[in-house]
């Protein structure tokens, strides 16, 4: 990868430059402290406050060369770790505070590759990289390193270029030449729901005869009491928007896969924001606290929708054992 400006990172500073979003490539434990810990040196030099959101064991390493203090700060993601669709909210939640102050922040974001438990987690791991240039692209200003483990090969490196502007390798940020914010994010297809599967057309009125049926097969899977209420609340959302958005009307389906109760719902209409629901609702919004709600409620969400095709939602559920 070959770029016609390249700088020592060392230089750059993410104060007053806006929202500056970088992928940093590593091989073993020695390659991610080197470059995180540069990425951190270079910020507390400049004066900045570092949020390091990284899986535990990496944390681990980084605390062992600076610990939490008021310019470095340390979360925890095991919250948030196999919740794609939160993330960007906990970001939101994490720099606002030194946002808040006109504090200069950078981020180290590592997203859970090797815990994903599905490939549908992967490709919504991946879709929110791509989407994180969407929301803060009108942001106060910081930056991002997202270190990304090549060993790993949960997603490939090719598909993790066209989410980051800028990459980092050798000590020096270049420009990444995949990268194009206006291009069309070309994110997996969904699947084929898998066989046996139960379809249910639903208009209004016939809300509580789709509970029922979602209801019907969770209890043969085992999952009841308050997981099926929250399923419950997020499909009647779902659905509800269906039928005022798109088109008066609906399909259900409901199966099994993975270990998850999987209710994917179709429809005519199209969701124009990409972010829909991945951000937390501010007090004083009008709508746009329904997707959101599902977000919290289910294990996964996964959201695909064009003029062309239509919307289609798919809430994943965890079974019991």
């Amino acid at each position: 990868m070959t770029s016609s400006s390249s700088r020592p990172a060392s230089t750059a500073s993410g104060s007053g430059t806006g929202y500056r979003h970088e992928l940093y490539p590593y091989r073993g434990r020695d390659e991610f402290v080197e470059g995180t810990m540069g990425f951190i040196r270079e910020a507390l030099d400049e004066g900045e406050a570092v949020v390091v959101a990284v899986p535990h064991d990496k944390a681990s390493l980084l605390r062992a060369e600076i610990p939490d203090d008021g310019a470095v700060r340390y979360v925890d993601t095991t919250p948030t770790a196999h919740h794609p669709g939160r993330l960007i909210g906990a970001w939101q939640e994490w720099i606002e505070e030194y946002v808040s102050q006109g504090r200069p922040v950078r981020g180290i974001g590592e997203s859970p590759w090797e815990e994903a438990r599905s490939q549908a987690e992967v490709e919504e791991l991946r879709y929110h990289e791509w989407l994180l240039n969407k929301a803060f692209a009108h942001s106060p200003a910081w930056w991002l390193l997202c270190p990304y483990d090549t060993a790993g090969e949960r997603a490939t490196l090719e598909s993790m270029t066209r989410c980051h502007p800028e990459i980092r390798a050798d000590g020096r940020t270049t420009s990444c030449p995949d990268y194009s914010p206006h291009a069309a994010f070309d994110f997996a297809a969904l699947t084929g729901p898998c066989d046996p599967y139960e379809e249910f057309s639903y208009v209004p009125g016939s809300l509580p005869a789709l509970r029922e049926k979602i209801t019907a097969c969770a209890e043969r899977l085992g999952l009841s009491g308050r997981r099926l209420r929250e399923l419950h609340l997020a499909a009647t959302e779902v659905a509800t928007n269906s039928i005022r958005h798109g088109g008066g009307e609906g399909v259900l389906r409901t199966w099994s896969e993975e270990r998850r109760l999987i209710c994917e719902f179709r429809d005519a209409g199209y969701i124009e924001d990409p972010l829909a629901g991945r951000s937390r609702p501010t007090g004083t919004q009008l709508g746009g606290r329904g997707l959101w709600l599902v977000h919290q409620l289910c294990d996964l969400v996964e959201i695909r929708s064009t003029p062309q095709t239509g919307t289609t939602i798919r809430l994943h559920t965890e079974l019991p054992g």
